[in-house]
């Protein structure tokens, strides 16, 4: 079944909102659009706009009828198991020519006893910023509940967000309950759980795409909401080059982010997981070690490595290339479930 399995390459699942810009189609390398352009799914199993594939045997088909074919070899044991056969993440580039909407989602718990669906924790890197850009990320100051319901009605609820001015390379990363807003001139990738439940709590009063007020979310936002204050709410990492630096663990994903000048060996089969990579800057070559198989990922483009073959090398085709991966990390579990399977074959 292996010898089937290969880097899935898609086709442009853009999504045209209210807020979004023109910086997408020219970053990925394809056509302009007329109207504003705020998403690239890049990896998606959501129902209502999954991701077809573009490349290879299975070009054409929808990633969710493949995961169903093969959810072991694509997604990994242990994930397959924990999710029912179901992508987990979903990735995104977002290009915020206006502010988000002040937004918040809910966690597993509330979002599958409300909408059958999974919560949404999610991290943003950001790729480019405009001079003067800023986003919003949690509180800054302890507020109730009530003072919450205020503060939408009469528009001041940015006042008690922090905001973070941002450039390049910076990362948050948002569990479910927080509060956050990505503002205008920003372009960054999402990593996300596979969850398109959102709740809006402030819109600016502007109107969406069919000159309708947007849909807000006032009370569902307020029982989702975390409203504890932390002291810091951007994420630290190492920026070492030529290794993949470590940039967010968390139970729902790992995310390793790493710029490279020379070709670089992953060897991953022990997390037990898809592989996601997302080419931030320059193209490069993935070659799978195992069938041999070679693809070219381009600059803004994203790949799905299947868990059966994520032993790979990154070749990088301009002087720097820059990729990052998300995925799950299975390793100490993988590690466990060997460690019982050795001491039940040595007690025979």
């Amino acid at each position: 079944m292996a010898q089937s399995l290969y880097p899935l390459l898609f086709e442009p699942n853009l999504h045209s909102v209210v807020w979004g810009g023109k910086r997408i189609c020219p970053y990925k390398g394809i056509p302009e659009k007329d109207e504003p352009i705020g998403e690239s799914w890049e990896i998606s199993a959501i129902p209502s706009s999954t991701s077809i594939i573009s490349n290879g045997i299975y070009e054409g088909k929808k990633l969710t009828d493949i995961i169903e074919q093969m959810p072991a070899e694509i997604l990994g044991n242990a994930v397959a198991e924990k999710y029912g056969n179901k992508m987990p993440l979903l990735v995104k580039f977002i290009d915020a020519e206006k502010d988000l909407s002040i937004q918040v989602h809910p966690n597993d718990e509330m979002a599958q006893r409300i909408h059958n669906k999974f919560g949404k924790t999610e991290m943003w890197y950001v790729i480019d910023a405009k001079p003067g850009s800023y986003l919003y990320a949690g509180f800054k100051d302890n507020i109730t509940k009530e003072e919450y319901k205020k503060r939408i009605a009469d528009g001041t609820i940015t006042d008690v967000i922090a905001k973070h001015f941002v450039k390049p390379g910076d990362v948050f990363y948002l569990p479910a309950g927080r509060i956050h807003a990505i503002c205008g001139g920003i372009l960054l990738a999402e990593v996300q759980q596979s969850s398109d439940v959102t709740y809006r709590i402030f819109d600016y009063n502007r109107p969406g795409m069919d000159g309708k007020p947007r849909e807000l979310h006032t009370e569902l936002a307020a029982d989702a909401l975390n409203f504890h204050v932390e002291d810091e709410y951007r994420t630290q990492y190492a920026t070492q080059e030529e290794r993949a630096n470590r940039v967010i663990e968390s139970p729902y994903f790992s995310v390793r982010v790493t710029e490279l000048s020379r070709s670089f060996h992953r060897h991953l089969i022990k997390y037990d997981s898809f592989i996601i990579c997302m080419c931030i800057e320059g193209d490069c070559h993935i070659n799978i070690r195992s069938t041999g198989d070679q693809i070219l990922l381009k600059e803004g483009n994203s790949c799905l490595i299947p868990a059966a073959i994520a032993d790979y090398d990154v070749v990088p085709l301009n002087e720097k290339t820059r990729i990052l991966d998300a995925f799950i990390d299975n390793k100490d579990r993988t590690l466990s479930h060997a460690i019982t399977r050795f001491l039940h074959i040595t007690e025979k």
